[in-house]
């Protein structure tokens, strides 16, 4: 039997190496071209969205102070199945017990902290993020957020 034997210096090796790799890069970066990438993907099955608490205050003619809270932004769309990893970060207020109705989600955002809520949109609508502190004009509200399910 006659067995042919290829011997390969490191160099040649080293210089295919980076001409594939090259042209990998270029055909991902030319297939990607005008298309939009996902931004703050945690993981392949969860979207990351930030928010913030907010406030508005201004003085009245007679001197009197008001105030407004508000979730921003203050809606969110996002599609049907999708699970979303929502960092809500405390700005100002003390703090905001809040619910998402119809998700069956409450917890608290306080000054300072990031209060992470994990939401799988399972049917299409309009859930509504209420603060419990603030849900009406008399409580310097409603502060009132909007998640859309398509």
């Amino acid at each position: 039997m006659n067995y042919r034997v290829i011997f390969l210096r490191k160099k040649p090796l080293y210089i295919i190496a980076i001409g594939v790799v090259s042209v990998v890069a270029v055909m991902l970066w030319v297939g990607n071209q005008g298309k939009i990438m996902p931004v703050n993907v945690t993981s392949a099955s969860e979207r990351e969205i930030h928010m913030v608490t907010g406030e508005f205050s201004a003085v009245t003619k007679d001197g009197r102070k008001i105030e407004a809270y508000r979730w921003d932004p203050g809606t969110i769309f996002v599609e049907k199945g999708e699970h979303i990893k929502l960092n809500i970060h405390g700005v100002n207020g003390d703090a905001h017990p809040f619910v998402i109705e119809g998700m069956q989600i409450q917890d608290t955002v306080k000054k300072g902290e990031t209060t992470i809520v994990h939401v799988h949109a399972a049917k299409e609508g309009v859930y509504r993020i209420i603060c419990l502190e603030h849900p009406d004009v008399a409580n310097d509200g409603p502060m009132i957020g909007y998640i859309v399910v398509d």
